[in-house]
């Protein structure tokens, strides 16, 4: 099977085209570079049935004949980490919804499957736990950079499941929470590798805000293999799946967790959003996914708990 997948130089595509190499299929990784590496994919290079293409999502040119030779689509480019979105309003707009707009177009013509990634940030200010996929959303202020992107993200949901009922396009989506791992970069301000990165230099472990905000971390090799299960499973086509674990951690917890693991003496101190990103900014204080629909669809558990996780990163 030819296989596509946007923004396959980054974190989670280069786990998934490792993945589905593995598999036997031929893997096709288009990436722009501005946030996916070169070196995410290095070890795949020699691989007879990898092959890598820089472009971009925005131009139909770039894309469209990947996309006609593609048996399977997955589409993972978009504007990625909260500190790219705020520092890149206009660009995450653009990349989130015209990208998956040109990609569930060009799919449709030959009806050719595709899986959309989608956020926990869709769930906005929702505070009724777990969240499931049917729930209903709460947004802030439309002056706050996050939550033009978690609109994007719903926007994206909502072209997909247009095209599945209009156009009779096969999509799937699914909804990551917080997906960490081995290559994942502390650059655009992703938390594990960030406090990872600060323990072992020796630098004060930066917390946002009050520390209190709780998430769920899961490793990336539970989601890409559901994420592949789920593109095989016909009953999926036209559904949202949440993705995730339910081992829920505060970020200060998190940070006294990697502290002891790496035997640090780093101090942990706090920093206020305001200073941390800008005077705007709203974050979300908790994050559970309702994981039913997953395990009864393809039978999804997360296998790593966080301890493991956080291991696999420092090695």
């Amino acid at each position: 099977m030819n296989i596509l997948i946007t923004g396959g130089a980054g974190f989670i595509g280069s786990h998934l085209a490792e993945f589905l190499l593995k598999k036997g299929h031929t893997v096709t990784a288009f990436d722009n570079l501005s946030t996916g590496s070169r070196e995410n994919i290095k070890h795949l290079a020699p691989h007879n049935r990898f092959i890598f293409k820089k472009g971009s999502v925005l131009f139909k040119n770039d894309i469209e004949p990947l996309i006609a030779r593609s048996h399977h689509i997955y589409h993972l480019a978009a504007a990625v980490g909260v500190k790219y979105i705020v520092g890149h309003p206009l660009q995450t707009l653009i990349t989130n919804v015209d990208g998956t707009k040109n990609v569930l177009e060009l799919a449709a013509k030959k009806k050719i499957p595709v899986l959309i990634t989608s956020s926990s940030e869709v769930y906005g200010k929702n505070d009724n736990l777990p969240f499931g996929e049917n729930a209903d959303r709460t947004y802030g202020s439309a002056y706050s950079e996050r939550w033009g992107y978690a609109l994007s993200k719903a926007l994206d949901e909502c072209l997909a499941l247009a095209y599945w009922r209009e156009k009779n396009l096969p999509v799937v989506i699914v909804r990551l929470f917080n997906t960490v791992g081995p290559r994942q970069s502390s650059h655009y301000g992703m938390v594990i590798p960030t406090f990872i990165k600060q323990t072992l230099a020796g630098e004060p472990i930066t917390v946002f805000g009050s520390g209190s905000q709780t998430r769920c971390f899961s490793h990336v090799n539970d989601i890409v293999m559901a994420m592949a299960d789920l593109m095989n499973n016909k009953q999926a086509y036209g559904e949202i799946v949440n993705l995730g674990s339910t081992e829920t951690i505060s970020i200060r917890d998190l940070a006294e967790k990697i502290k002891h693991i790496t035997k640090s003496k780093s101090k942990i101190i706090t920093v206020p959003y305001d200073k941390a990103y800008s005077p705007t900014f709203e974050d979300m204080q908790k994050r559970l996914p309702d994981l039913a629909k997953a395990k009864k669809l393809i039978g999804y558990k997360s296998t790593y708990s966080l301890d493991q996780i956080i291991q696999s990163m420092l090695r």
